[in-house]
């Protein structure tokens, strides 16, 4: 049990964008020194960190060196880690274990990727050999997203609302990599990259960091800002070859279904209990599905709580208050720890133009590969 054995006393994160200005050290260095600066504490007080990166390149990433020589955190035990898109929450719930065991009483965690300068276009696809030749994320995501909305009668319409409602939110966020706001005419006339899948229904591929300092509870009280204690965590590994099990329907994901019962279950706490939630919503559909895994809605009507009105910045659950993937952006191993930073913000009352009212309890969410990895953090107010 990990349960309120954690504390988060300080995040930072950069601007997510098109970063060709600043290289993977710099933005590793932006971050935690955000971070270091929000804590109040000296980089001399980290007793150990994680790394989260995904996709090494020539910049950096490869091993844990590359946070030791962009901090300069000699002589102290680092772990890089790498879990396809949860990478980074997968990261944080590690440097959790490490203080809830009594082993570390101050750690870092921190998530970074460069994915814009790199002579590849978007991500290698991992699997069968062979089956797995030509496939693309979206056109993977996309098999899920037709047969869930031929099960359920979903159509492109409510998956545009997803992407209106995260743009809002990403406007009103100045680190947010897409910040503009999009119409549901935009969504629906952009173009197929994956049917059902338009250019706007798609997270962009991004380069940032964020990071995530954290400490044994009892030592909270003497950091600068109040503290935000860790309620739960889950991770659950399922299938990397969905495709080849007869009984996956590709309504949703096991692995997240799995996850979140595990960190419901560690925080003591039920989905009802969630005031708001940062879900992967790589694509429009993705959202929709995940709310339905994390136990919001029954399976099949996360579209309507769309439709609803009920998952925006103004709703009964906000999703996404951030802008999400969508807007804010995706670099795979930055993206979790940039979760976390959102529910710090939004647990402390500050988030500003994007605040969610009277938020006490918060998730974060992930889900890798196929649906093949997720983790779950819950976090609130102490």
């Amino acid at each position: 049990m990990i349960k309120n054995e954690v504390a988060v006393v300080g995040v930072g994160c950069t601007k997510f964008g098109d970063r060709y200005e600043r290289s993977f050290e710099e933005l590793i260095c932006d971050a935690a020194f955000e971070a270091y600066a929000d804590a109040g504490i000296e980089p001399d007080e980290i007793e150990a960190a994680y790394l989260g990166t995904y996709l090494p390149g020539p910049g950096g990433g490869k091993a844990a060196v590359s946070l030791a020589d962009a901090l300069r955190l000699y002589d102290r035990p680092i772990t890089r880690v790498e879990n396809y898109c949860a990478t980074g929450t997968d990261a944080f719930r590690n440097g959790c274990l490490a203080i809830a065991s009594g082993v570390y009483d101050i750690v870092l965690v921190l998530g970074a990727e460069k994915l814009k300068d790199r002579g590849g276009r978007g991500l290698p696809r991992l699997g069968h050999p062979l089956l797995a030749r030509g496939n693309t994320a979206p056109g993977l995501f996309a098999l899920a997203a037709n047969r869930y909305m031929h099960t359920f009668g979903l159509g492109r319409e409510t998956l545009a609302k997803v992407a209106v409602k995260n743009h809002r939110n990403g406007a009103r966020n100045e680190k947010a990599h897409l910040r503009m706001e999009v119409s549901e005419e935009q969504v629906l006339k952009a173009p197929i990259i994956a049917w059902p899948f338009g250019l706007l229904d798609c997270c962009p591929t991004t380069d940032g960091a964020a990071a995530a300092i954290i400490c044994r509870a009892s030592l909270a009280k003497r950091f600068r800002k109040p503290a935000v204690l860790v309620k739960g965590a889950g991770l659950a590994v399922s299938t990397g070859r969905p495709y080849f099990d007869p009984t996956f329907d590709y309504l949703g994901f096991r692995s997240t279904q799995a996850a979140a019962r595990q960190a419901y279950t560690m925080a003591g706490v039920a989905p009802r209990d969630v005031d708001f939630a940062e879900v992967h919503d790589c694509f429009t559909w993705t959202e929709i599905s995940n709310v339905e895994d994390l136990g919001f809605c029954r399976k099949g009507e996360g579209g309507r709580l769309v439709e609803e009105g009920r998952t925006a910045l103004e709703g009964d659950i906000p999703v996404n208050p951030s802008g999400g993937l969508k807007s804010f952006g995706h670099p795979i191993g930055a993206s979790g720890v940039r979760m976390i930073y959102e529910c710090v913000t939004q647990l402390r009352g500050e988030a500003g133009a994007r605040q969610v009212k009277d938020a006490e309890l918060g998730l974060a969410h992930n889900v890798g590969g196929p649906g093949a990895v997720a983790c779950v953090i819950v976090l609130g107010r102490s």
